[in-house]
């Protein structure tokens, strides 16, 4: 089994990375293993000192080291790079990205150190309902899996200071449902086409462990918000092989915890994009490019709805939104119903079927 290094004074809910371990994607249900790589887990568990307090009170030579950038204040510690942590999320990440891998740089790694006594609060209410998930399920785990989660730099800040409600995050409607939206850890390219760029050209994924517990699947365009019956703990979009794990709004600061920051560059890419490896790919579904799209729709929608689309099209671009930000918004102003119409009388004359 793989583990993850992330440790408060009061509860240990996760171990150090495996770097021999053979798979990334796997349940993430050793909550109570200590983590070998920290000293202060050979002291009682008790002790008040959390792994920043540690780490900074360690180096007596008088001199200030450059503080972790860039989430300073936010309850967040750098890793080095030859930390047994940083290499191998590293690796893992960079692995999965396909044909973009030699085209990405990792930057930083920043890990939890649940310093604050919100910060533990919510480890421990993780493992409350870890536990409760497990129980009502009547199985030998929760189903705790790894999963990636798109922020930009001022949110992360904020969900590791505040925890996600703060964040305004849970508004993905539309899609699969009004939940958070989280791509598993071995398919993290969902996750990487969806970070927002920042001022330093940096993106940013958070690395969560998550309660899916028993999931259901969610189609797309449901506006579903809370599980349809109490068997059911979240949503997929797929049961045998998802792509998105969906959790809903009301569990997103009990069933979700934050514990590492991977930054990186990557170039820009459109939607769908950074699957390829250089050879084109016929779509599968209805589709149309957004500037074809518009430009259908400045043929029946007033001037005012153009305008805010093609801002909506300019702040995507600018990696300022996330498609799935500008998917919602397009279908707010222009309606499902239109949208289909259009995009399905393209399908002929753009592929011939």
């Amino acid at each position: 089994m793989v583990d993850y290094a992330h440790r408060s004074p009061t509860v240990q809910h996760a171990a150090a990375p495996d770097a021999n371990a053979p798979e990334f994607n796997h349940p993430a249900n050793d909550v109570n293993r200590p983590d070998p790589h920290n000293p202060t887990d050979d002291q009682d568990g008790d002790s008040s000192v959390s792994d920043c307090e540690s780490i900074v009170s360690a180096d007596h030579s008088g001199t200030s080291a450059a503080p972790p950038l860039p989430f300073t204040g936010a309850g967040l510690m750098e890793l080095e790079e030859g930390d047994k942590a940083h290499r191998f999320i590293k690796e893992r990440f960079v692995s999965r990205l396909g044909a973009l891998r030699e085209q990405v740089t990792v930057a930083a790694i920043h890990r939890s150190c649940s310093s604050s006594v919100a910060a533990r609060s919510r480890a421990q209410a993780f493992q409350v309902y870890s536990e409760a998930v497990q129980k009502k399920g009547g199985g030998d785990t929760a189903n705790v899996r790894y999963a990636w989660y798109p922020a930009s730099k001022e949110e992360v800040a904020k969900i590791f200071s505040y925890g996600f409600g703060y964040s305004g995050k849970p508004e993905n409607s539309g899609l699969y449902g009004r939940g958070v939206y989280f791509a598993p850890d071995n398919h993290p390219l969902e996750s990487v086409e969806s970070a927002p760029v920042d001022e330093d050209g940096l993106r940013h994924l958070l690395l969560c462990q998550v309660i899916l517990g028993k999931s259901e699947l969610i189609g797309f365009g449901s506006e579903q918000s809370h599980p349809s019956s109490e068997q059911y703990d979240s949503g997929v979009d797929d049961l045998s092989s998802p792509k998105r794990y969906i959790v809903w709004n009301a569990h997103i600061n009990t069933h979700v915890l934050p514990e590492y920051v991977v930054s990186f560059r990557a170039p820009y890419y459109s939607r769908g994009m950074l699957r390829t490896s250089g050879k084109s790919r016929k779509p599968t579904s209805p589709w149309m490019p957004f500037q074809v799209l518009i430009s259908e729709l400045s043929k029946i929608l007033p001037p005012s709805d153009i305008n805010s689309m093609s801002k909506y099209y300019k702040d995507h671009k600018e990696g300022k939104i996330p498609r799935h930000v500008l998917v919602r918004k397009v279908r707010q102003v222009a309606g499902d119903g239109l949208l289909t119409r259009i995009i399905k009388s393209s399908r002929t004359k753009q592929f011939g079927a």
